[in-house]
């Protein structure tokens, strides 16, 4: 059973002992109540019509909480990326000379960014998604607040990676509430909102906190940060609800298990359909610590046992790492070569955010479009390989961008050149990114947040790792070698990986402990 096919069903004389199946009961319109102490009720939603399903919310509810969401996920790669320009006034301030310790303190925010998600992503499956994303997102903004404060470079250095430990978390719990909101036919453009809003920040950052820094200090890049993120958050509390189907059906089942006790009427056990997901009440009572254990075992479960996310995650690990790289090196390439100031050259962020966006938006129509038609070919059934098609345009789109942009700044062309390269750079990136996003939450929807964790935590040391080696790399090679390598390795890794899948996806699916049939 899938959580797209949720049905109500009661079960009034089940033994003890045995497993509950679809086959095994009969679908029933009216409650009934049991009557012996080995009864086991079976709590599912009222009927596939259910308003309390998410699912079954209004366009309107559904829009809400994914705007919510991806405000979330957009706060965190501003406050990665929006240090960048004004590294030199943090050297200045600490007396930092070393290259390397200064490229630090813009990466160090995301290498945290590996690691929190694989924490919370399982806590999410635990203790519901809406509550673990704002608990999250008040400990990045406690410390991103604190980095403003920070009075030597160790001290900027561990602020900033605790609050990249908050800062990722909506890269795995943002993917998992929306697969609990939106039907497969229906995802396409909320990913599209949602995977635009981590590149978009990324590539905001630096435009901002270029201006930001000229105008007042290094300092109120975190402050500015922080009072909007409070703003953000405020919206959370209002009005992101819960949307994890065992949390939602475990509430309910509480409140009928309170309601039978004040009726003192003897009853059997009462279940939700998830408890076969580690989740029945006396488990959750005395086995929590093996509960915890299985959850955060998870993502590395998937990492290391899931040829999809091992394949994907590789791929987005490159994309992600070299979205930072062109990040970073944007300044070498338009201070250096072209000699503008930081300001003018933060504007130069705007045609990364074009491409994004153009991309972006094209593809939240297209990615839904593709799916439904494929849908139709195939008889009205949809498999999550109907996702990668527009992985093998976004590769081709991608390798054309590393080339011009690294030739344009090689032979000093006009500035509008590297320009169009960096455009196409993030229309690649954003056409690849969404539709792996989309594809690994198809496959792994109840547990799509542990999946996700698992596949951003590569992406996420990629994103560290490779603007450390960028200055050294373009420093022995030039931007045009530099980034022909780019180009190569991304046809390398790009091409195979939708075939392998879009060819074989179904065969591994079906033989995956976690991937959903």
């Amino acid at each position: 059973m899938t959580d797209d096919s949720l049905v109500s069903l009661t079960l009034p004389t089940l033994q003890r002992g045995h497993a509950p199946q679809l086959t095994d009961v009969p679908v029933q319109s009216n409650f009934q109540k049991p009557y012996s102490n080995d009864t086991v009720l079976i709590i599912d939603w009222d009927g596939p019509n259910d308003s309390q399903n998410p699912k079954n919310w209004s366009l309107k509810r559904k829009w809400a909480a994914t705007a919510i969401v991806a405000s979330f996920s957009f706060m965190g790669p501003v406050s990665s990326s929006m240090i960048a320009p004004a590294t030199g006034q943090v050297a200045s301030t600490f007396g930092i000379d070393n290259d390397v310790i200064n490229a630090l303190t813009t990466s160090i925010f995301v290498l945290a960014f590996a690691f929190g998600p694989l924490f919370v992503g399982p806590m999410s499956e635990l203790y519901g998604r809406s509550r673990v994303l704002q608990v999250a997102n008040l400990w990045y903004l406690a410390w991103n607040f604190g980095c403003g404060f920070a009075q030597t470079e160790s001290q900027l250095l561990a602020f900033r990676f605790l609050a990249g430990m908050g800062g990722g978390a909506p890269t795995s719990v943002g993917g998992g509430l929306l697969s609990d909101c939106w039907r497969p036919e229906e995802r396409g453009k909320a990913f599209a909102l949602y995977s635009l809003a981590p590149l978009l920040g990324a590539s905001v950052g630096p435009i901002t906190g270029a201006w930001v820094a000229e105008r007042s200090s290094w300092r109120w890049v975190f402050w500015s940060t922080s009072i909007a993120d409070a703003v953000v958050q405020i919206l959370g509390v209002f009005f992101l609800r819960e949307t994890y189907a065992p949390i939602l059906l475990e509430r309910k089942a509480e409140r009928i298990r309170r309601s039978m006790d004040a009726e003192k009427v003897s009853y059997g056990e009462i279940r939700t359909v998830f408890d076969g997901q580690d989740r029945s009440k006396v488990f959750l009572q005395f086995h929590w610590h093996t509960i915890m254990a299985k959850a955060l075992i998870r993502p590395f479960a998937l990492f290391f046992c899931e040829p999809i996310v091992q394949v994907l995650g590789v791929y987005m690990a490159y994309l992600y790492g070299s979205h930072y790289l062109i990040l970073t090196t944007i300044p070498s390439i338009f201070q250096g070569v072209y000699q503008q100031s930081v300001g003018i050259t933060g504007l130069h962020y705007i045609a990364l955010g074009i491409g994004l966006v153009g991309a972006s938006c094209s593809n939240a129509s297209i990615l839904d479009k593709v799916y439904l038609y494929l849908k139709s070919k195939k008889g009205g059934v949809g498999k999550p390989e109907f996702r990668l098609p527009p992985m093998f345009p976004g590769t081709l789109v991608f390798m054309i961008g590393c080339l011009i942009l690294g030739w344009a700044a090689q032979a000093h062309a006009h500035w509008i050149v590297p320009d169009i390269g960096i455009m196409l750079v993030g229309a690649g990136i954003t056409l690849n990114i969404q539709s792996i996003h989309t594809y690994i939450v198809d496959c792994f929807t109840l547990h799509a947040a542990s999946a996700l964790a698992a596949a951003c935590c590569l992406r996420s040391l990629a994103g560290f790792g490779f603007p450390l080696f960028a200055p050294a790399m373009y420093s022995a090679l030039g931007f045009g070698k530099g980034d022909t390598i780019l180009a190569v390795t991304a046809f390398v890794l790009g091409c195979p990986a939708p075939w392998i899948l879009w060819r074989y996806g179904e065969r591994i699916r079906n033989s995956s402990r976690y991937a959903q049939p």
